[in-house]
This record gives C-alpha cells, structure tokens and sequence, in this order.
C-alpha cells in the first residue's frame, strides 16, 4: 500500500511571496491537518540537495539559450531551496496536462475567486505572469517531458516586502512520479527545486535574512496548489458535468487548450475504472519514460 498522505481538503488561501508567488503556480489548497513528513521528503536548502538537483537538470536535451538561462541563475543563485515533496490522488493524464497549461489552473483560480495571479500565454511555451500582489514578468518552459519541467521566470517585484523595487530570476526544476497502488487509484509524487537570483546586492542581504519567512511561504504555496489539482482530480472523477460546465466559463484561456482540458477531466472516471492495476505515466508521454534521469523515485 501506498505510504501517500491522504488528500487534504480546504480552500486554497494565497500568500504574497514576491518573485516566487507568480512562479509557484506552475508547480505546480491550504490544508488542515499535516500528517508527519519523512524525512527524504522535507524541505531542505542543503548542499547535497541542491547538487542532486542540479544533476536532474536534462542538461543534453537543453538549447543553447536555455542552458545560458540555467547557469545565469545557478552560478549567482541568491537563494535555494527543495520544497516539500508533495503525493497526491490525481489523475496523471490531468496532471500532466495543467503542469503544462497553467493558465488553465490560474482562470478557474479567478472564476473561484480563490487568487488574483493572471497568466497569459504569449507564445508557445511563454507567459506573462503577475501575482496581484506586486509581481509582473515572465515564465517559459525550457524543457517538459512526462517526469521533469524545468521553467525560468524573470521579474520585477514592488510591494511591502521590500523597500525598494526587486529583479530576480528563477530556475524551477518539477519532478513528477506516477504510480498506481492496489487499490487502483493514481498517486502523483510531486518534488520541487527553486534556484532564485535576486540582482540589487542590499536586496539579496535582505532576502537571505528573511530567507526562513520566504521558505515557509514558498513551501505552502506548493502544498496548496498540488492540493488542489487533487480535489479538481477527483471532482473530475465524481462530476465530469460539473467540470465541463465551469470550464465553459475560462473566457482566458485559448479554446483548444479548453477544450483539450475538458477531454482529459471528462476521462479521469473512464482511465480509473478501465485500466488493469498497474503503474503508468501520462499516455500522451509514455515515450518519454526514461528521459534524461528517469522518473522521481515512488517511494
């Protein structure tokens, strides 16, 4: 049997973090009550962390341009940090899809008056992001395969937290594992590395001051959003209806991804129900099972 918290309900509740409030939804519900987490699964800023990051880094499968993106932020990172490992019930086929598609998550967020981020897709794999708490720029996605997303966001943050105006870059690095347990039911393990390069020297000495405050934020932030792709999971899989018609309402997003978002929440019941117990990754992706370092581990 899987060892996976079991979903946490509640409603998503978002903290203004700076530059890491708009990147954080790419991974990317506040939650009650907190099981105890191993400790292979929490967070950590340590060294032996970040290396064992920076070799999950598909550095082979990297343009030129993205590599000059990557180690422009790796070799003055400000600061770092793994956040907790999140396991949730969803459907992987859904959860491949919204890592994806953010802007999907970010529309029904408004519809549900649950957060204020916009994103806006202004090219194949590039938005325009803010938080609307001060923070405006961009996110692209330098690679994505079925287990890693590797996404650079640059910046500027205005608001309370700081005297003075921020510009930073981030390197994110999503690793994703999908297994099926016995029971029959999806788990997805979700693990997060944040490489953060803030430019203004006074700004960095502050940020590492307040460097315990930005990771208590930052690590449930990521609680909160892979929480909630697992209540959209399952109220995919218990009102397939339901989802369709509030997906009628994203009126921010283009409508072939919509429509691709509502084939893939109308078939979350259908794959639970149909398919022999067994583990599997996104069928869109299969091929990609043994990329660059293989799948997060299960366990």
């Amino acid at each position: 049997m899987s060892n996976a918290r079991p979903p946490r309900q509640g409603t998503p509740r978002r903290r203004p973090i700076g530059l890491l409030a708009a990147a954080l939804l790419i991974a990317t519900t506040q939650l009650s009550a907190r099981a105890a987490v191993p400790a292979s699964r929490q967070p950590t800023s340590s060294k032996a962390a970040r290396e064992d990051a920076v070799k999950g880094i598909p550095y082979d499968k990297l343009s030129d341009r993205a590599k000059s993106k990557v180690d422009g932020v790796l070799s003055h990172t400000t600061l770092y940090r793994r956040l907790p490992t999140e396991v949730i019930d969803c459907d992987p086929d859904l959860h491949y899809f919204l890592a994806q598609h953010p802007e999907v998550v970010a529309n029904i967020w408004e519809i549900l008056e649950i957060s204020k981020v916009s994103l806006q897709r202004i090219g194949p794999k590039t938005y325009r992001a803010a938080d609307g708490a001060g923070t405006a720029g961009t996110i692209e996605y330098l690679y994505d395969d079925a287990d890693t997303h590797v996404i650079f966001s640059e910046g500027v943050y205005d608001g309370p937290l700081f005297p003075r105006k921020v510009r930073g870059e981030c390197v994110m690095v999503l690793r994703a594992g999908y297994v099926r347990e016995t029971n029959g039911r999806h788990y997805v393990t979700n693990r997060l590395d944040l490489f953060v390069r803030i430019e203004n020297f006074g700004v960095e000495f502050m940020a590492k001051t307040f460097q315990p405050i930005i990771n208590k934020c930052a690590d449930a932030n990521f609680a909160d959003t892979t929480g909630f792709l697992s209540v959209l999971s399952k109220s995919a899989e218990g009102n397939p209806a339901g989802v369709e018609r509030m997906a009628a309402k994203l009126k921010k997003i283009d409508p072939e991804v919509r429509d691709k978002f509502v084939d893939i929440a109308g078939g979350v019941y259908d794959r639970l129900h149909d398919e022999p117990v067994a583990s599997r990754i996104p069928t869109a992706h299969a091929a990609d099972a043994g990329s660059a370092n293989g799948p997060l581990p299960r366990r």
